[in-house]
């Protein structure tokens, strides 16, 4: 393997940073994606053709496409001073993350679908030690939501395979 290889082969091709740790890697295809942290290396293992590609098909990425989603989630109650510090705090560090307002019970944010989904953004919030609004709709709307997400990467994931139909 060439220098230039190695160099280009432990940049993140999820959020395109460059990395050093060894530690987060997978093998795709017989080969070794690098990843600046655990966030990259999820939506990459769920969906790598959305950032690798297809042969002679660029991903999404590749093509510097955003996915750029805007939520409001309910928390259980209104979080203290230190909790709303600490919740903006991990919110922020994220990968994809491009807004985050909280006000009263309610978190306003603005990410990218390609870099960070529901699902992290909201085991983020629990780690800050913020509670989820936890009624059975609050469940039910973060259920549906995630199902909605998965649904728009995996098409996204697939949107150029013909699945045996010939186009004209």
């Amino acid at each position: 393997m060439t220098r230039m290889h190695e160099i280009e082969a432990k940049k993140d091709p999820v959020c395109g940073m460059s990395t050093d740790d060894e530690a987060l890697h997978i093998e795709h295809q017989g080969l070794h994606y690098y990843f600046c942290s655990s966030q990259c290396q999820e939506r990459f293992s769920a969906n790598p053709h959305l950032y690798i590609g297809q042969a002679g098909i660029p991903s999404p990425k590749q093509q510097g496409m955003c996915v750029i989603k805007k939520r409001t989630i309910r928390l259980a109650q209104q979080p203290s001073k230190e909790i709303r510090q600490q919740l903006v705090a991990e919110l922020e560090k994220m990968m994809g993350i491009k807004q985050v307002d909280v006000e009263d019970d309610l978190i306003h944010i603005q990410y990218d679908l390609l870099e960070a989904t529901a699902s992290q953004i909201e085991e983020a919030i629990q780690q800050s030690g913020a509670k989820l609004g936890h009624v059975w709709i609050d469940h039910l709307k973060r259920a549906f939501l995630h199902y909605i997400e998965e649904t728009e990467l995996d098409n996204l994931e697939h949107q150029h395979e013909s699945h045996g139909c010939h186009r004209q």
